[in-house]
């Protein structure tokens, strides 16, 4: 009796915590499998964020949970609520798509307050309500104008108001920002995170844009396949990848498939399919696997047009292009592998800081140069010969 006390006090304190849970749920269409095995848990009051390439299940997964579609397999649970068999009517959670879905025919205002006339409350509650959903996206005066009227920034914030004023436990966004513009979508991504952390409730957000998912996400789930590879933070994620395919799909990085040939106590001796040696630092949870990938993040490599003074991992190689990002500068360099092998191409990153300010074009050579800070030439031009170099600390070693 005492045991199964105990194990209700457990579930009670879970659901108190969790606002959705997801135990093995798998989704089939007919020979496809759209969604496999996946086990999730989501805190209250988190933006989690889904991110995937398309096709590898991630807006299935999100109307699994809305109830647009029913698990093949396994249980869904929103407060520690069983949904499998509940309707998409009756579960705490409203969906704000990529299209906003308004109608067309009706004011802001009627939008709005489509959800409550349907559910029958009384007009002067109706009115308070859509008059408060209204002042959190800003758009208190905007309740005249029909949808047509507003900018793609303004009628997702429609959306939202309507999404929110049923008061759910859970708002469901679909690539929310997939329809704006570059500027608008970074602005409405500021707007997304402070409304989000305003109100405390749980958004879970499926987008394919990394730099969105990294900017405004407490955690994480990146998918592949139907499966989920990696859940963590952001830094987690960017940081610490736990496979391949999460190192490969979050930012830019260099990969280097290769074996290992000699390792003592600190490091890795990896010889690449390039014909290059890499030095890396042994992981702690090193498992002695012969075959290996091995990815270096773009800034952590160090460019110069003499040898460096470094021990590991530093090649020389040609500046085949250069590209001027604003804040920060991305080059590509063919690395000279030796032995008859092909070129390995690899890519690094300069922020101002660091000198790679602007690119200026010289008419009379017809070539590229980067100048720094103070309008001094580096040096660096297309085709001149250049030297990378990284610590074996910035090599993430990975198996799988």
């Amino acid at each position: 009796m005492a045991q199964s006390t105990t194990e209700a006090n457990v579930r009670s304190i879970a659901s108190t915590t969790l606002d959705v849970e997801l135990k093995n749920v798998f989704k089939f269409f007919d020979s496809y499998t759209a969604v496999q095995g996946v086990d999730l848990q989501i805190q209250k009051g988190e933006l989690f964020s889904i991110l995937g390439p398309s096709g590898c299940g991630k807006t299935t997964l999100l109307r699994l949970i809305a109830g647009f579609e029913e698990p093949s397999a396994g249980e869904i649970y929103i407060q520690g609520q069983p949904m499998t068999y509940v309707p998409a009517y009756r579960r705490p959670v409203n969906t704000v798509f990529q299209s906003y879905a308004l109608f067309g025919h009706m004011t802001i205002w009627d939008n709005v307050a489509f959800g409550l006339k349907v559910r029958g409350l009384p007009k002067a509650e109706i009115q308070e309500r859509v008059r408060q959903s209204l002042a959190l996206v800003r758009l208190e005066e905007k309740g005249h104008n029909y949808p047509r009227q507003l900018s793609g920034g303004q009628q997702q914030r429609v959306a939202l108001a309507r999404a929110l004023i049923n008061r759910p436990t859970v708002v469901l966004l679909d690539e929310p920002l997939g329809a704006l513009d570059l500027k608008l979508r970074k602005q409405m991504q500021v707007e997304l995170s402070s409304l989000q952390c305003d109100l405390g409730i749980t958004f879970i957000m499926v987008t394919h844009d990394q730099e969105e998912a990294l900017s405004i996400s407490s955690r994480i789930a990146v998918m592949n396949q139907g499966r989920i590879e990696q859940i963590g933070s952001p830094s987690e994620m960017y940081n610490s990848p736990k496979t391949v395919f999460v190192a490969d799909f979050i930012g830019n990085t260099n990969k280097f498939d290769g074996e290992v040939i000699a390792q003592d106590g600190t490091n890795l001796e990896i010889i690449t399919s390039d014909g290059l040696k890499l030095i890396a630092a042994k992981p702690p949870d090193w498992m002695d696997c012969r075959e290996t990938t091995v990815c270096v993040r773009p800034e952590k490599i160090q460019m110069s047009i003499e040898p460096p003074d470094s021990a590991y991992n530093y090649y020389k190689g040609t500046l085949i292009n250069m590209l001027y990002l604003g804040d920060h500068s991305q080059y590509i360099v063919d690395l000279e592998t030796g032995d008859n092998m092909p070129t390995k191409q690899l890519t690094l990153m300069r922020s101002q800081h660091q000198g790679a300010d602007v690119m200026a074009f010289d008419s009379q050579s017809q070539k590229w140069s980067i100048l720094s800070a103070n309008a001094q030439r580096s040096g660096l031009e297309f085709g001149c010969q250049v030297y990378v170099s990284w610590s074996p600390h910035d090599c993430l070693v990975l198996t799988s």
